[in-house]
């Protein structure tokens, strides 16, 4: 069975991690790895590299991206994608399945651009809400675009049927979170062995941050952005701050030019990581005190760590959440107040995300049909 997968950034690559470990292990398939996105940036850390060093061959490259975060530079990336995903559906049209990923602007014209080729699509994280990013329409785009979809709730998978407007459940699967899959697989860090790598020293009290910017609000992010530095420049007295830098969305380069001056203010106690990978981002979070920030992560896998997440915004807003996850505004005042409610308590409540097994019913899945 020929299978590709389309990936487009770190985020999408750590999830599909347990599933490509397997999928290539498994003779009944060959499988196309095609990295497009930030994969392809140097501005991003050219993360199709991890890809490769992680043993597994790239089958094409696919450089998309502009330079540009502004609403017409992403539309312009969005045309771009489409353009290029044509011509490489018009000469690669031939895999049994393509698996496609969350909700990402440059996954939904990737996958759009196959509908006229009768691309076979499954999609992973489907059915989702996310009312506070534009990804929230790609998402739902994508699972129009597909024929097979694997949600990580049942709720999820109500909502697919919904937006296909489909009652037959036969095309969709609830795997619970594929990423967390790679808790059984991936041997984490040492703290010595993290400090080695990376010149950070897990032994200090350490927060955890990954924040991107709103694309719905997008013109408030000057505002979310001096709000965040004030609350960060408040905590880095009691804590060591790591922080992952943003995505390619519109105005991500407000946040991530902010941190940057910010990181060149605090060299010894603000560490900037363009691209953790899987294994040493999990390492982080396992030993970090919280996770601050808007990312998916805190709200999918910080659980399974014991991990309390102060989630800012409107980003993830919708999204099915955890008891651990307390949700503030962009408002320093409220920020230093959730870190100190936590008071580095460890979370002892379940990941609602978490099923186990989550790889094999997506093999399964598309062996059987």
């Amino acid at each position: 069975m020929k299978i590709a997968v389309l990936t487009s950034s770190r985020a999408d690559y750590g999830i599909y991690l347990p599933l490509l470990k397997q999928l290539s292990v498994d003779t009944s398939f060959e499988v196309s790895i095609i990295a497009f996105g930030t994969h392809c940036s140097e501005k991003y850390g050219k993360t199709v590299k991890n890809i490769t060093s992680d043993g597994f061959p790239v089958f094409a490259e696919i450089d998309n991206l502009l330079d540009d975060d502004s609403p017409l530079g992403i539309s312009q990336s969005y045309a771009k994608t489409a353009h290029l995903f044509a011509d490489f559906w018009n000469k690669n049209n031939t895999f049994d399945w393509v698996f496609c990923l969350g909700d990402r602007f440059e996954m939904a014209a990737a996958v759009n651009a196959g509908v006229p080729f009768n691309i076979r699509f499954a999609h992973i994280h489907g059915g989702e809400t996310t009312l506070g990013a534009i990804d929230n329409v790609y998402r739902h785009q994508i699972t129009l675009a597909s024929q097979l979809h694997f949600a990580s709730l049942p709720i999820f998978k109500n909502r697919i049927k919904e937006i296909i407007g489909s009652e037959d459940s036969s095309t969709s699967r609830v795997t619970g979170s594929l990423s967390l899959d790679n808790l059984a697989t991936l041997d984490l860090l040492s703290k010595d062995e993290f400090n080695t790598k990376w010149n950070i020293d897990l032994d200090l009290p350490t927060i955890l941050i990954t924040i991107h910017p709103e694309t719905v609000d997008f013109k408030s992010n000057e505002l979310f952005a001096k709000e965040s530095i004030e609350a960060l420049s408040i905590l880095l007295e009691h804590y060591q701050l790591v922080i992952t830098m943003p995505n390619a969305d519109t105005a991500g380069s407000i946040f991530r030019n902010e941190f940057i001056k910010f990181g060149e203010n605090y060299p010894e106690k603000v560490k900037l990581i363009e691209n953790f990978g899987t294994q040493s981002y999990f390492t982080c979070m396992k030993f970090a005190k919280l996770l601050l920030g808007n990312t998916s992560s805190g709200i999918v896998e910080a659980a399974s760590f014991n991990k309390y997440v102060i989630n800012l915004g409107n980003r993830q807003k919708g999204r099915f959440s955890g008891s651990n996850v307390i949700h503030v505004s962009f408002n320093s005042e409220a920020i230093i107040k959730a870190v100190k409610d936590i008071n580095n308590k460890p979370y002892e409540g379940e990941n609602p995300y978490f099923r186990g097994g989550a790889t094999k019913v997506i093999i399964d899945a598309i062996k059987r049909i």
